[in-house]
């Protein structure tokens, strides 16, 4: 037979146990709730209502994805939808915010998260 060890041969068997050396998956980035998040978080810089959209009587939800550090630092911040008026306010707000950091396993982690901003005209 072609291929399989057999009895006497020089082969050595297969080993298709892990022998425990091998190293583990390390998580680029972990996927956490808004919820989550929120309870995470230590420094919250309200946007400034752009006066375009001010005038324009324009409101509603911003939609971002934030990308924290294991500093609790914003690294990235990505427009998922919301009103191209809003979205910049939106998105300069947010990358100001600080989190404390998430652990896993009692290890700081970068996460990633969903965060909605929602702008409402004044009274």
């Amino acid at each position: 037979m072609i291929g399989l060890a057999t009895p006497g041969s020089s082969a050595p068997p297969l080993n298709l146990v892990g022998n425990g050396n091998e190293s583990k998956p390390v998580l680029q980035t972990l996927h956490i709730s808004q919820g989550v998040s929120q309870g995470l978080l230590i420094k919250k810089v309200q946007p400034v209502y752009p006066r375009n959209a001010l005038t324009m009587h324009m409101e509603g939800a911003v939609e971002l994805t934030a990308t924290i550090s294991k500093t609790g630092t914003i690294t990235a911040v990505k427009v998922i939808s919301g009103e191209q008026l809003l979205t910049k306010a939106a998105v300069d707000a947010v990358k100001q915010w600080k989190y404390k950091p998430y652990l896993l396993n009692g290890e700081p982690v970068e996460i990633q998260t969903q965060v909605t901003i929602n702008f409402k005209l004044p009274n």
